[in-house]
This record gives C-alpha cells, sequence and structure tokens, in this order.
C-alpha cells in the first residue's frame, strides 16, 4: 500500500509537524508514504523514512495571509501557479497511490483550491481511485461569511471519504469551530491529538524545574519572547526558578544576538532545541503561545502552563485552543493586547499553583489515526482500544 501526503504550511510549523507524524504512523502500518510539502521543512524534524517530494515553495508574508511568497520573497504569480500545478500533479501521477490524505484543505487553504481541485479530480478520474481523507487539527479558523464554511463542507462530500479530526472530543470537537459539522459527520473519525516521535526521554538535566519558554518557528513570537526577558524580574525575590527561552529557527540571526545579551545564569537563551519535549518533561512551568503541537507536548509533560495565544488579523483557533485549556485547570492565558513582562510573571505565578490535571487526553493520535487508515483499506490491524473509547465520547455531540 502507497500513501500520497500533501501539506502546505505558510506561517508556523503545525501543519508539516503532524503531517509527518502522521506519514511516519502509516510507514509503521507497512504503508510507503510521499510527502509533498509545499514549504520548507523545518530543520528540527526529521523524515526519515518518507519520500519527500518538494514542491514550489511558498509561505505568507504575514499573519494576514493576503500576500503569498515564493521562495525568493517574490509574490506569487500565475507563471508559478502553473509550475506549482504540474508539479504537484506529477508527483501524484508518478506511481499508483491508495490514499491520498491533504492536510488542512478543504477546511482552509481555499487560496490552494485550484492546485487542490485538480489534485482531487486526477484521483477521481484513476481506474482505482484512492481512498481520499482530509486530515485535520482540532480547531478551525472561523470565517466572517457563512458561505466559505458552507464551501468547505460542499467540498468535503464531494471529494473525501474520511475526515480525520486530531483532537480529542472531551476536550473539543469539530462542532465547536464548524457550524457545518453535522453535514460531514459521517465521514468525522476523531483520532486524539498527534504528537510527533520525538523522544521525551531526557538525554540531559536541561530543564529540570525550570520554566520554558517557547514560540514554535518562531515568526509570530517575538513579542512573547521579549515579554520573558525581564518577566522573571516581576517573580516573587528568592522563588524564582531559573528560566529557558527557546527562539524558534524563523527568527533571524540578528533578533536571536540580540535577545541573546540578555542571558544569564538565570536566563538561558538559545535555539529552539529538537529535544523540546523532553525539556518540557523536566520543567516545572510553560510559556508559550497556543499552537497544536506546543499545547500537545505540554500535555504530553503534564505540567501546567501559560498560553500567550496568537491572536492577530482576527485569529481565534489559538483563543479557543487556550479557553478550553483554561477551563479544564490546564492553563493559564495572558491574552496578547495586555502582554508585558509583569502580566507574564503574575500568569507564572497563578499557573505555578494549578492544581495537579485531572483531564486525561488521547495523545496517540498519529497512531490511531494510521490504524483506522489502514482499517479502510482493507488491511488487518489491530485497532487500538482508544479509537473506541474517542468514537464513544464523541458521535452524539456533532450530530
Amino acid at each position: 500500500m502507497k500513501a500520497f501526503i500533501h501539506v502546505q504550511h505558510l506561517l508556523g510549523s503545525g501543519h508539516i509537524v503532524r503531517a509527518v507524524a502522521l506519514a511516519k504512523a502509516l510507514v509503521r502500518q507497512g504503508i510507503a508514504v510521499t510527502l509533498a510539502t509545499g514549504n520548507r521543512i523545518p530543520a528540527t524534524l526529521d523524515c526519515g523514512g518518507l519520500s519527500v517530494v518538494q514542491l514550489p515553495a511558498v509561505r505568507a508574508a504575514s499573519a494576514k495571509f493576503d500576500v503569498l511568497l515564493d521562495e525568493h520573497d517574490n509574490p506569487i504569480d500565475e507563471a508559478w501557479w502553473e509550475k506549482r500545478i504540474a508539479a504537484t500533479l506529477s508527483a501524484f501521477s508518478s506511481e499508483h497511490f491508495d490514499l491520498l490524505i491533504t492536510e488542512t484543505y478543504p477546511f482552509g487553504r481555499r487560496m490552494f483550491a485550484a492546485e487542490m481541485t485538480r489534485l482531487l479530480e486526477c484521483a477521481g478520474t484513476k481506474s482505482s481511485p484512492p481512498w481520499v481523507v482530509c486530515s485535520v487539527r482540532d480547531i478551525l479558523v472561523r470565517k466572517d461569511e457563512a458561505w466559505k464554511e458552507e464551501w468547505m463542507a460542499s467540498q468535503a462530500t464531494a471529494f473525501y471519504d474520511r475526515i480525520l479530526v486530531h483532537s480529542d472530543p472531551q476536550l473539543i470537537t469539530l462542532g465547536d469551530s464548524f457550524p457545518f459539522a453535522y453535514r460531514v459527520s459521517s465521514h468525522v473519525r476523531y483520532t486524539g491529538y498527534i504528537s510527533d516521535d520525538r523522544s521525551t526521554e531526557a538525554t540531559s538535566t536541561d530543564g529540570t524545574d525550570e520554566v520554558i519558554v517557547s514560540c514554535g518557528g518562531g515568526a509570530v513570537g517575538s513579542a512573547l519572547l521579549r515579554a520573558a526577558l525581564s518577566a522573571p524580574n516581576h517573580m516573587p525575590p528568592n522563588k524564582t526558578p531559573k528560566w529557558r527561552v527557546l527562539v524558534g529557527h524563523d527568527i533571524s540571526e540578528a533578533e536571536f544576538r540580540q535577545l541573546s545579551r540578555h542571558s544569564s545564569s538565570e536566563l538561558i537563551i538559545e535555539r529552539a532545541r529538537k529535544d523540546f519535549p523532553a525539556l518540557l518533561k523536566n520543567a516545572k512551568l510553560s510559556i508559550s503561545q497556543a499552537g497544536y503541537n506546543t499545547v500537545v507536548d505540554i500535555l504530553r509533560a503534564g505540567i501546567p502552563s501559560v498560553l500567550v495565544p496568537f491572536a492577530q488579523e482576527a485569529e481565534t483557533e489559538q483563543t479557543q485552543r487556550a479557553i478550553s485549556l483554561m477551563k479544564h485547570r490546564r492553563a493559564v492565558a495572558v491574552p496578547e493586547k495586555v502582554l508585558s513582562p509583569n502580566t507574564l510573571a503574575q500568569a507564572a505565578q497563578k499557573a505555578l499553583g494549578l492544581p495537579a490535571p485531572d483531564l486525561h487526553v488521547a495523545l496517540n493520535g498519529a497512531e490511531i489515526s494510521a490504524q483506522i487508515l489502514a482499517a479502510d483499506l482493507g488491511m488487518e490491524t489491530a485497532l487500538d482500544s482508544t479509537v473506541g473509547i474517542i468514537w464513544e465520547r464523541n458521535v452524539s455531540r456533532d450530530l
């Protein structure tokens, strides 16, 4: 069996991290995976065991997502689109695939509709069409115009056989952020959260009893990092743990050097590390934005957290995720508009006093996803018991 995964990340790294984790889980099920990526893969991500196709790269110029830039930082044009669509169709047509997975689309990435529609139509013309699957995170970005969300549902029912929602429905369901969830409910399977395969086993004592500050790839996290530089000064004297600030690789070397000038024996500033989950496992507290992958790492570590959800340009996804975790007393949230060293320190103190967690969220979403798809393809596979548990948790809520 062979799978083709199409993934396009534009600003952060969450989409590609989830796609790679799912791809590796499919490989462990005996399915060969070709991963077609529309942007550069982060240096912290291991794609060993996958066949990677680099499509013409594109990224968002800003959080507005209104301007897309090519690999040379030029706005993309019609010629670029023709080249990109041709590359996608060529990669997909190079061999027979039993499984076609599109990450996010059609529940996002509508600006790529011309490319994705051609890909989906190409799949439908095959003599033996692949099983077509959408892989989508826990929360969708709400649209101002209802027709856009209705279009998502129409595309899903027209082209897709399965929709994998990578969340635990006791925490968040598709219907919480998508008003047309009832239209696609028969296609939906909840998988639990996808946690990448980086080990949480510590190889050093780094992070022990520390406050770990992170901002994912770092493209939109500068304000959080700068607030963290002075926040320890606002903590109670003689009780402040060591702070370790991890600077994402999307932040320029010049800005990293500027941040590093604030380093001290009690404030470590370094680039983001591959062993981030292990650092969290050792830590007392996490301070971060509320992106999908970071929150999953926090849930795995079982430590309290301060979340500063990215909320620029009408983004609602991270705010909704942070609110959900606050309701379950797993986090303290600081809105971006009131972020300062003082408010960050106050939130850190409050979070350190949170009770031990009593919410146990399914975090083996990659494995469960792979098992669901293997079963869909008629492969013999032993379904994890979590599949049944998650399914029982969700069906009635989205119907």
